[in-house]
């Protein structure tokens, strides 16, 4: 299918625009939580399922959704989900209590889930080998910007309107998105019809919500909680079962030939190695600015713009040097800018302010633009037009869950250093315990007491939990680069330059 003069770039600019909301919802809710703690009457457990509900249901249902996109219409299932996403976003906006808001949310989830793969399984049917790799860049940048941006529009809204704001700043996004995938996208399905494999599509959705859920709870809750490592067991159990499955059906939910490919399974794994830590950095970050910086909502995510900054710089700088020295140093060279940038970071001490955080956090944003979208495009260079919805679907339930088991590992790693040499001693035991929960539970509390000598201790404490977690990241980003130059090989072109070469994974 070929779209005329350059309609498929408006078709993909427009859907980029509306892959902001995707990324923006799954950071913009953290400023409002205190909001909605009050306005809400939410408990403790309810401002967790605010977050997970949404996390949850997209982790769970890109793999179907990437099916029926491919069996019923890429362009007839992504309009469903714009408007899904849409009303799911006012549903959001003007919920009256939490149960409504947690319904809202996991619609989100599933709007977004059908958006993601069918977004980017039209790469490979509109754009030619040639034109991908910058197609895939906008894909990129557009779906991770919004994650860092989230705090910040979210902030800016929240000093200026009321919670729900940043649930209707979807909407006319959206209806741009639907106007121009309805007049400018043409209709593509795979042209192979097969029965849908519900079995395959139930199994893969539990199994990836067991193990989500009780990643996200064992996050909270301590790697030791019983409840949590037996359902991340259970939904492992049920993955396995999936897997058997899908080599025994007729009708598959995934193509598992996919992994026989070199570019496919090392793409994505690259590509998820880079989620998780940057879902883990999202995480950690903003706590610092607030808490230990003692930023506002607005101006804690105006101090995460070097990360939105480094990402598109080296998104842009990355398409621009693949072509001429080959996806392999590009991407090894990314994971050594991640590399430099969280062992920097993991050197933060109590005497570093913000110009500090700004070179390091800007240098792990290039790594990102660097490593994503290169990584991203040798997965996508295995897909045909017949399988790019479920391939896609594919490589982006590893990226989520990924980022999901990034932010229960590491901010697990980071509770943990806080507490080891937090300093609670002579505090009345309920003091202590609501001081050891959390760094801003801490700052408050030295506050109350006026003592600035349990303030310095929670705000050591939380500095030597968050170096430890970027020397954990920054050991994941040395690994990636180990797998890059052990998996992702060179050759020399009719040029002299050097080039990916795809290889099967028996090599």
């Amino acid at each position: 299918m070929n779209a005329q003069g350059n309609r498929k770039w408006w078709v993909l600019g427009a859907l980029a625009i509306c892959l902001l909301t995707v990324g923006l919802d799954l950071t913009v809710l953290n400023l409002a939580l205190p909001t909605l703690a009050t306005d809400l009457h939410a408990t403790n457990g309810e401002l967790q399922w605010f977050a997970d509900a949404y996390n949850l249901v997209l982790a769970a249902v890109l793999l179907p959704a990437g099916l029926l996109g491919d069996r019923l219409g890429r362009k007839k299932m992504l309009i469903v989900a714009l408007i899904l996403f849409g009303v799911a976003s006012g549903v959001c906006a003007y919920a009256d209590s939490a149960g409504e808001l947690i319904a809202g949310r996991a619609l989100l989830g599933l709007g977004a889930a059908f958006m993601l793969p069918l977004s980017m399984s039209i790469i490979p049917v509109l754009f030619t080998e040639k034109e991908r790799p910058k197609a895939i860049g906008i894909w990129v940048t557009a779906n991770s910007i919004g994650i860092p941006l989230g705090p910040i529009l979210g902030g800016w809204l929240l000093n200026n309107y009321w919670w729900g704001s940043v649930f209707l700043i979807n909407v006319p996004i959206i209806i741009l998105g639907l106007i121009a995938v309805s007049i400018l996208l043409p209709e593509s399905r795979s042209a192979v019809s097969q029965r849908v494999d519900l079995i395959g599509t139930l199994a893969s959705s539990l199994g990836l919500v067991g193990v989500t859920y009780g990643v996200i709870e064992a996050g909270e809750k301590g790697w030791g909680d019983p409840a949590s490592l037996a359902m991340i067991l259970a939904g492992a159990a049920v993955l396995i079962g999936f897997i058997r499955w899908e080599q025994r059906t007729s009708h598959p939910l995934i193509d598992l030939s996919l992994f026989r490919s070199a570019s496919f399974t090392w793409g994505s794994i690259l590509a998820t190695i880079v989620s998780f830590a940057m879902f883990g950095l999202l995480f950690v970050t903003p706590q610092y600015f607030q808490a230990v910086g003692g930023a506002d909502a607005l101006g804690t995510g105006l101090r995460l713009l070097p990360i939105v900054g480094g990402l598109l710089i080296g998104a842009q700088i990355g398409d621009r040097i693949k072509p001429r020295l080959g996806a392999q140093l590009t991407i090894a060279f990314g994971f050594l800018l991640l590399i430099a940038g969280f062992v920097i970071g993991a050197q933060t001490g109590m005497e570093h302010g913000y110009v500090f955080a700004s070179l390091w956090i800007s240098m792990v944003g290039l790594g990102i633009g660097f490593v994503l979208p290169a990584a991203m495009d040798v997965a996508m260079s295995a897909l045909s037009a017949e399988t790019s919805g479920v391939g896609s679907a594919l490589i982006m339930t590893l990226r989520n869950v990924g980022g999901a088991i990034g932010v229960a590992v590491l901010g697990t790693v980071l509770s943990t250093g806080y507490r080891d040499i937090l300093d609670v001693d002579g505090l009345p035991g309920n003091v202590a315990e609501e001081v050891r929960r959390s760094v801003s539970a801490g700052t408050a509390a030295a506050g109350q007491l006026n003592s600035r000598v349990l303030l310095d201790s929670v705000h050591a404490a939380f500095i030597h939990g968050m170096d430890t977690m970027l020397w954990v990241c920054g050991g994941l980003a040395a690994l990636g680069f180990l797998l890059t130059l052990t998996f992702l090989r060179l050759r020399v072109n009719k040029d002299g330059k050097p080039e990916f070469r795809q290889m099967n994974m028996g090599e």
